[in-house]
């Protein structure tokens, strides 16, 4: 993977469809000294739950044997769970559901940051990526309904917002960013499919081969901003 100095790269939520796709894609490429793939449904030193602290900082623990990582990406979300999905009008609000959704979407991934962001090098080229929606910006919200998720996503944005200004204090060319992979055909999209046009529901190995295009192409000036499977910015 060019760009990105060697060193290990750690994927957060191998166990999904995108995570998986990415995790397989980084040990093929083969430019990494190591891939570390982490989920909350594997065992020992892979496993990670982002609702337990704990267990994150024993990952990063265990990362932190090196080599370094240079790449983190946190490819985990939360959409729909047993009997709750998105919720189509205010009526449907449920305080449970929003707190997992915000817990999973948002404070996860900033427990990762925190653990992880200090393992990466202070100088060269380091990319920290997690993966957002185009449904956690605020300009681009025309139709409302999905609050728990647009707003747990939106929440999401300003955190790497804030990552990316306090990495950037700590190694100048740092990149935190949000990354909107587009529809992929996993568990989380599965059951909001119908309405997908032609030619815009990824699988999962396409899906992790744009996003990796992408990190290639990241600058430095890109930190801070959330970006579409493509490299386009979304405004938040």
């Amino acid at each position: 993977m060019s760009g990105i100095a060697k060193g290990c790269a750690v994927i957060v939520g191998a166990s999904g469809g995108i995570g998986g796709a990415l995790e397989a894609t980084l040990l093929e490429e083969g430019a990494f000294e190591r891939v570390h793939g982490l989920a909350r449904s594997r065992a020992g030193a892979q496993q990670i739950d982002l609702l337990d602290e704990a267990s994150i900082a024993a990952a990063a623990a265990h990362v932190a044997a090196g080599p370094a990582p240079t790449l983190v990406i946190v490819a985990t979300g939360l959409l729909h769970e047993g009997a709750h999905g998105p919720e189509k009008a205010l009526r449907d609000l449920d305080p449970a559901w929003l707190a997992r959704s915000y817990a999973i979407n948002a404070i996860g991934p900033a427990l990762v940051a925190k653990h992880f962001l200090p393992l990466m090098p202070r100088t060269g080229r380091t990319v920290f990526a997690a993966l957002s929606a185009r449904v956690g910006s605020i300009s681009d919200n025309r139709l409302g309904g999905w609050h728990g998720y647009r707003a747990s996503k939106a929440a999401l944005n300003m955190l790497v917002r804030n990552l990316a200004i306090e990495e950037k204090r700590r190694n100048d060319r740092s990149i935190v960013v949000a990354l909107h992979p587009g529809t992929v055909d996993t568990m989380l999209s599965r059951p909001f499919q119908a309405n997908v046009a032609a030619g815009r529901l990824f699988d999962a190995e396409r899906a992790a081969l744009q996003l990796i295009d992408v990190i290639e192409g990241l600058k430095i000036a890109d930190s801070g901003k959330l970006l579409d499977y493509e490299g386009q910015e979304i405004p938040f």
